[in-house]
């Protein structure tokens, strides 16, 4: 065990060196190779050492280079060093976190994680949380205490009884919610379509002046950070003019919570606490490694009773119990990784990390728009949008920016528009790397633009 961990360290320490020079995604060869790892499956054993060997010398060199400084897809952040250590001795101590008999570590660094996470947010003290696997789940778990909630107070118990000829309850939401929340809906039972739609401005932000009448019980969707442009929607408005004894708040804020923390962008999400339950992912701005989502809920009842399980060999003591809030009973221990970031970073360090992430993105929109390339968005937190001319133009353009390797930029379409989607979430970029991506970028649009 202790030669096949070594190797495995001297491995990993290889690869996360060998980031600063690697080209980003994976090449044609590269991914050529995977093909050595379809192999039959034989009868006898095979020798560790030697299936650690074949993963890092195929697997290593078929990843994307999502941990180094120079990827800038699907906000997605890399893993700070400490999360990365802490995530190999969390394995090593492979703990089942569902209840605190099976880890008492893992039981607490969640209890201390709840506290401080409520604090940096700003958040009502008295909510719960759980630590699931990122935003879908986070939505799923806020929106099925939402609708434990609301049921409740029409005298309806739907853990019971479930939807079948339940009150109606209505789903409000902007008209660019994003994807998973319309997947979480569909999971607690209210349909993916079944929902009245709000109209967005030319930043995607929700049009106050276009909310609806709300009758009966409802549930509202608001968004803190538009995975295309980095908008919010105008919270504290929107909380002040629907809410209701009838009506649950939830915010769909996978990445825009922790702009929270910040002096600068922390306007951004003024009257967040003034709504029920909210959702972000820790695997994104808080760079701490896969999977870890997070979710929030006001009322702690409404969530426990929504989620909660009981055996004859389940033991619940004095401390708060992972298994009653969350989907799962088996699970990982999410708040090891959780813990060592936040207490690595401080508040201080969390503030300039989230900080220096939207400095870049604002040279990268500078960079390009000096350049004379069209800036889709207002640049307010991390999120870039930039067009290259017409859609054959600029997906042609980020096909040979993925392929050439300096960076990698994803593509999508805004409000009719094509364009490339810059986001910058990684601890790991500098100015440097920003530089030589811009570089590239132009390089490579000059030619075909």
């Amino acid at each position: 065990m202790k030669k096949l961990l070594e190797k495995v360290a001297s491995y990993s320490i290889e690869y996360l060196s060998s980031l600063k020079e690697r080209r980003v995604g994976p090449s044609e060869e590269d991914l050529k190779l995977l093909e050595k790892l379809d192999l039959p499956l034989k009868d006898e054993s095979t020798d560790p050492e030697q299936i650690i060997k074949l993963l890092n010398e195929v697997g290593s060199k078929a990843t994307m280079g999502i941990a180094g400084g120079r990827f800038f897809g699907f906000v997605i952040g890399g893993a700070l060093p400490v999360t990365v250590a802490a995530s190999w001795l969390n394995t090593a101590w492979d703990q089942n976190a569902g209840l605190f008999v099976g880890s008492p570590i893992g039981t607490a660094l969640e209890e201390v994680c709840l506290k401080w996470l409520l604090d940096i947010f700003n958040l009502p003290k008295e909510s719960a949380g759980a630590f699931v696997t990122g935003a879908t789940m986070a939505n799923f778990t806020s929106l099925a205490a939402a609708r434990n909630y609301l049921l409740m107070k029409q005298g309806w118990d739907v853990e019971s009884n479930g939807l079948f000829n339940a009150p109606p309850i209505n789903v409000i939401v902007g008209e660019e919610a994003h994807a998973t929340l319309f997947r979480a809906l569909g999971l607690v039972g209210f349909g993916r379509k079944r929902v009245i739609t709000i109209p967005v401005d030319s930043h995607g932000k929700m049009k106050v002046d276009k909310l609806p009448k709300i009758i009966g019980p409802s549930i509202f969707c608001v968004q803190a950070g538009n995975v295309n442009t980095g908008s919010f929607d105008p919270i504290k408005k929107i909380c002040e003019t629907v809410k209701k004894d009838d009506v649950w708040i939830h915010v769909d804020c996978a990445y825009g919570l922790w702009a929270s923390v910040t002096k600068s962008k922390k306007y951004l999400t003024e009257g967040i606490e003034l709504a029920d339950s909210w959702a972000t992912d820790a695997h994104k701005w808080l760079n701490v490694p896969y999977d870890s989502g997070l979710a929030f809920v006001r009322h702690s009842e409404s969530l426990r009773s929504a989620l909660s399980l009981t055996a004859p060999y389940l033991p619940m003591g004095e401390h708060r119990e992972p298994s009653q809030f969350v989907p799962e009973l088996s699970r990982r221990s999410r708040g090891v990784e959780i813990w060592a970031a936040l207490y690595s970073l401080g508040r201080k360090g969390l503030a300039e990390m989230i900080e220096r992430t939207c400095r870049h993105a604002k040279r990268f929109a500078e960079g390009l728009s000096n350049a004379g390339y069209k800036i889709l968005n207002d640049v307010v937190v991390n999120q870039v949008l930039v067009s290259f001319g017409d859609a054959e133009t600029t997906n042609k353009i980020i096909s040979e920016i993925q392929k050439d390797g300096t960076c990698w930029c994803g593509g999508t379409i805004w409000q009719g528009k094509t364009a490339m989607r810059i986001s910058v979430s990684s601890w790991a970029t500098t100015e440097e790397d920003v530089e030589r991506s811009l570089e590239a970028i132009i390089r490579i649009a000059n030619k075909y633009a």
